[in-house]
């Protein structure tokens, strides 16, 4: 922290007026450098009392983005990227907002999102991290006698491991609190770590374990006047309250915990932003020093080059080349295939492989009783469960293979696309099965080139606590260079395919390859060799398979 809080002074130290005054961007009252935390405030003390009324931090059916002026950013995040040995490259960047109640810490944190340009962030309020109250507790706040705005009445203990987790990149569950029941919903939000990650509150410097994990630390500073009003029109407008009511708590519980608990922790700032969303400069001064932190991320082509001259591993099988498995890769590989026999012969393709990935699962000896009264000596699979996820859209042609060779196997599913500027994988959306942490995993993906989505998806798995070497990789059709980059990243990781090609063309294509099996599969790609079967003879089975 004394690094970026040294670089982030540098480039202020040109402005005039810096030292010990205010101008007309921010004031920095850090001037020994310091920002490890250790003279922060210690954690402070459990309630006093306060109400606040508010549905829900997260409503159920509210998306994760936040809609800017220009664009939409996405705030469910996701996990970054991870170099061959499967790490990081580098923790996200988390930037601490604190303010009073009603003083912009949104407004800003949006203004700095929107001025990144940064498409994957992870926006997190304390509000989501109230306690439960007891029933004590939740008769004083149904008589507005419970001060929300006092340190006490945070789990601190659960901020602080899920912000860490965050940071990490690695899958964490929000709480949902609802204002009106002062409880938490019994669903959580899941949520991913990113490049960037704001964390706001009235108390988010109230916390020394929080303030470590802080590289960057901004307090919106803004009159008491204009909050007052800012809550007075919130509380009538949107919550429904009469004037006497809101100027009461504010003076009541409000005020007395700005001065007390908020405005003490403003000297631990880096940055304070006097102004709210309004003040400009600060937020790109801000911005500027952000940018100067965050690494790039690293070309995914050099990810496995340095082994691509290695044997191929051992976690890798190839079904066998039968005349029959050529002569379905000759059908689906031929580019004047029409798409009714490229969908059929790779749904036959896809069986095979499904079974024969399936032979890779834990068995265990048994013997049963056949109709006959005799004794039959066999294998039973000895895990608890088998789930299939597969990578969309293109895995999820492989699912009903796996449906019809798995009886009620639980199916989830992930999508993964590849940012055009900068190669970088991003998860846009995830929905897998609960408990899967407790299955053996069938990860589905149609091709694997360099191997990036792969990657990406068995990264969430282990985030969601599956393990690594039961989690089986399964492809129509792989690149070295994908096989590699899998295999080196998570060595326990089986990876099953009908054939490995040498190599990549420059658009990152499969050589010889399939073309891209999703356009030819759903009929996307408006090639005019997509011709009716009734337009086209069809290949005979028993001349080529």
């Amino acid at each position: 922290m004394e690094d970026s809080h040294q670089a982030f002074s540098d480039d202020m130290s040109t402005l005039p007026g810096y030292t010990g005054a205010r101008i007309s961007g921010c004031w920095s009252l850090r001037t020994d450098g310091g920002g490890s935390g250790e003279d922060s405030l210690d954690r402070l003390l459990p309630p006093v009392s306060t109400s606040r009324r508010k549905s829900s931090t997260l409503g159920k059916t509210e998306p994760p983005l936040l809609r800017t002026g220009t664009r939409t950013i996405y705030i469910a995040g996701r996990p970054p990227w991870y170099n061959e040995h499967g790490a990081q490259f580098k923790e996200a960047f988390v930037i601490g907002l604190c303010g009073g109640s009603a003083s912009g810490k949104t407004t800003v944190a949006n203004k700095i999102i929107e001025a990144l340009d940064v498409p994957w962030v992870v926006l997190l309020s304390m509000d989501s991290f109230y306690k439960v109250l007891s029933p004590e507790e939740q008769a004083l706040a149904a008589n507005n006698d419970y001060n929300f705005d006092h340190p006490g009445a945070f789990d601190f203990e659960l901020l602080v491991t899920t912000l860490g987790k965050l940071k990490q990149g690695k899958s964490v569950k929000i709480p949902v609190y609802d204002f009106t029941t002062h409880g938490r919903q019994k669903d959580w939000k899941n949520v991913y770590g990113a490049s960037v990650i704001i964390f706001e509150g009235i108390l988010s410097f109230a916390d020394k374990e929080l303030l470590q994990l802080m590289d960057m630390k901004i307090f919106v500073d803004t009159d008491s006047d204009i909050r007052l009003v800012r809550r007075l029109r919130r509380d009538i407008t949107e919550r429904g309250r009469d004037i006497e009511g809101v100027i009461k708590q504010y003076n009541k519980f409000v005020k007395p915990a700005f001065e007390q608990y908020i405005e003490p922790t403003m000297r631990l700032a880096d940055i304070v932003v006097p102004r709210g969303g309004g003040n400009m400069v600060a937020i790109d001064l801000i911005v500027q020093h952000v940018h100067s932190q965050l690494e790039e991320v690293s070309d995914m082509a050099l990810l496995a080059t340095a082994h691509q001259s290695q044997p191929l591993p051992q976690t890798l099988s190839v079904l066998k080349s039968t005349p029959q498995v050529r002569g379905l890769h000759t059908i689906i590989r031929n580019k004047d295939t029409s798409r009714d026999e490229f969908i059929f012969y790779s749904k036959r393709l896809m069986r095979l492989l499904i079974e024969h990935a399936l032979s890779f699962l834990p068995s265990k000896a048994c013997t049963i009783q056949t109709p006959q009264g005799q004794e039959y000596k066999g294998w039973r699979f000895s895990g608890k469960g088998i789930t299939g996820v597969s990578v969309l859209r293109a895995g999820e042609t492989m699912e009903p293979a796996l449906r019809a060779v798995c009886k009620d196997v639980r199916i989830g599913k992930i999508l993964i696309q590849t940012n055009l500027d900068s190669g970088e994988p991003e998860l846009h959306y995830l929905r897998l099965p609960r408990d899967i942490s407790e299955d053996h995993v069938i990860l589905m993906d149609s091709t694997v080139s360099t191997g990036a989505a792969a990657m990406m998806a068995v990264r969430v798995l282990l985030d969601h606590d599956v393990q690594e070497d039961k989690i089986v990789l399964v492809s129509l059709l792989m690149a070295e260079l994908g096989v590699h980059s899998v295999a080196y990243a998570f060595p326990r990781v089986k990876i099953i395919t009908t054939a490995v090609d040498k190599s990549l063309d420059d658009l990152l294509h499969v050589i010889p390859g399939i073309g891209d099996f999703g356009d030819r599969y759903f009929g996307t790609d408006g090639s005019s060799s997509w011709i009716d079967e009734e337009q086209q003879e069809p290949h005979s089975c028993s001349s080529e398979v």
